[in-house]
């Protein structure tokens, strides 16, 4: 799509024409890129360059250009209206005015909210976003976008800043800011966004390409069960991928070309550094506390609390549970077959 307009405006007493011209792109995640975008733009395969020359100099269609977020253009009208020195006099020393988050997930106020740069994010998610409902517990935040990183309660306090969410690992990026309660797991949310991630690399430099790819593998295979727990060879692969995953991670944020490849590591490097718990429990107990991770699941019967009304019997479609009334007795005798079977209910009820 692209739409054409001709405008003209009068600033400081002089008359100015220009042409507004605005295109659609296909939507590709690596067009937040600058030198992607202009790709884009000039009808090519948005994918990054690398710089020098930067866009100042030979930007599109080889002449130099202005390029910038539309948040950050939007910020030129009220600079010039207020003025520089009362603009600058919002926010923190080194980060000025304001900045608009997406409020979602598991919190009571979702939605749009513009905040000045400085308020912490305790602030933003109890007293704006209405903490979080149903009484349950504050797990994380994950802010910044799909590349972004997840923060505990214990940096809750951080103020929103670009120095200061750098520094917990985590960054402003797009302005997302995803809510997380304990039911929460912290596996699957890194599994989630590296899923998005790794579709969205453009494939032009091979730590992006190819490194995006094998973490995902290895964050998949943790909580996975292939048959039986006893095969050797399927705990070496889980053991050996954590073993890389940190020093993957790394690698893959040093080396890669563009700011997609270079933060799409934070949702593992953050889940290590705050979650990392979490990561082994799944890996050495085998079990996921959240009850997210499916095939890590399993279900047992309380003798105490049963009352023997074989409803579970006659519901059970693989026949994993057996039973039968005590003679003389309204009451069962049930007990669960086999983990085999239980893991076996679990699947199908996927």
């Amino acid at each position: 799509m692209k739409s054409t307009a001709y405008l003209a405006i009068t600033f400081l007493t002089v008359d100015f024409h220009f042409t507004l011209k605005l295109k659609k792109g296909a939507g590709a995640f690596v067009c937040g890129e600058e030198t992607a975008l202009i790709g884009s733009i000039e009808g090519r395969r948005g994918m990054p360059k690398p710089r020098p020359p930067y866009p100042t100099d030979a930007g599109l269609f080889g002449k130099p250009t202005v390029i910038n977020n539309v948040e950050t253009f939007a910020n030129v009208s009220p600079i010039i209206m207020m003025g520089a020195q009362k603009f600058a006099s919002i926010g923190t020393t080194k980060s000025k005015g304001t900045k608009v988050f997406a409020l979602s997930g598991n919190i009571k106020n979702t939605g749009l909210v513009e905040v000045p740069m400085g308020v912490t994010l305790r602030d933003v998610v109890f007293k704006i976003g209405g903490g979080i409902p149903d009484k349950k517990e504050f797990k994380a935040v994950q802010i910044g976008g799909p590349s972004g990183g997840c923060l505990p309660e214990s940096v809750i306090d951080t103020p929103v800043d670009y120095e200061s969410l750098k520094e917990v690992g985590a960054m402003m990026g797009s302005g997302g800011f995803v809510v997380m309660d304990e039911e929460t797991c912290m596996v699957d949310v890194a599994k989630y966004f590296l899923t998005f991630i790794q579709e969205e690399s453009c494939g032009k430099c091979v730590p992006c390409r190819e490194g995006t790819k094998r973490m995902l593998e290895i964050i998949e295979r943790i909580p996975k069960r292939y048959g039986s727990d006893g095969n050797k060879l399927d705990q070496l692969q889980r053991f050996k991928g954590m073993i890389h995953l940190q020093r993957l991670a790394d690698v893959i944020r040093d080396t890669s070309l563009c700011g997609l490849g270079q933060s799409a590591p934070n949702p593992v490097l953050s889940g290590l550094r705050y979650f990392r718990h979490e990561y082994e429990e799944h890996l050495y107990d085998r079990k996921c506390s959240s009850g997210v991770c499916k095939e890590l699941l399993t279900f047992s019967i309380n003798n105490e609390i049963c009352s023997g009304c074989g409803l579970c019997v006659k519901k059970c479609s693989v026949e994993a549970i057996v039973g039968e009334k005590v003679k003389h007795t309204t009451s069962w005798i049930i007990s669960v077959l086999s983990a085999e079977c239980v893991l076996r209910s679990a699947a199908l009820m996927q």
